[in-house]
């Protein structure tokens, strides 16, 4: 592929991810809605938390779904963007996982999130987190998820319901 089709790809990419940025501009609304000295961080915080995780995964599914369209079947290129794709799905059936498990165990509100890295940071509603929670989250996780004791970073959040 000649570098004037990869300057053309690319210049392409951060047009549909401009047009993509102002759409979620004009469609979400301009106008922040008003917080009462607190009342509702538990909504504001895990709802923006999802909305923001859910955005960045659309701008990079768009993306990806622009290299698919680009590429033939047979090129790396396909292939790496279609394996990302589906890496994108996992991740996002593992954090939904994770949310359900850690609200079925009592706290009110929580979310995960998974990077390209071995970590996963958990955010639960919580003022205080003792080390029996501590224990039970990364038991339950260990035994759901499979994932290693070491790779978990738990963050209280305290959100007044």
């Amino acid at each position: 592929m000649s570098n004037t089709k990869k300057i053309a790809l690319m210049s392409t990419l951060v047009l549909l991810l401009a047009v993509t940025a102002v759409f979620n501009f004009l469609l979400a609304g301009t106008g922040s809605p008003s917080i009462d000295a607190g009342a509702n961080v538990k909504v504001n915080y895990f709802t923006t938390f999802r909305s923001e995780r859910n955005t960045t995964r659309s701008e990079e599914f768009i993306q990806l779904d622009s290299v698919i369209a680009a590429y033939g079947n047979d090129t790396e290129e396909y292939t790496a963007a279609v394996q990302r794709k589906q890496e994108l799905v996992e991740l996002m059936e593992d954090e939904l996982v994770m949310e359900t498990v850690l609200k079925a165990m009592g706290f009110s509100d929580a979310a995960v999130a998974i990077g390209d890295s071995d970590n996963i940071n958990i955010f639960i509603n919580s003022n205080e987190l003792t080390p029996e929670m501590l224990t039970k989250i990364h038991y339950a996780l260990e035994v759901e998820q499979q994932v290693r004791e070491g790779n978990i970073i738990i963050m209280p959040v305290y959100a007044e319901s």
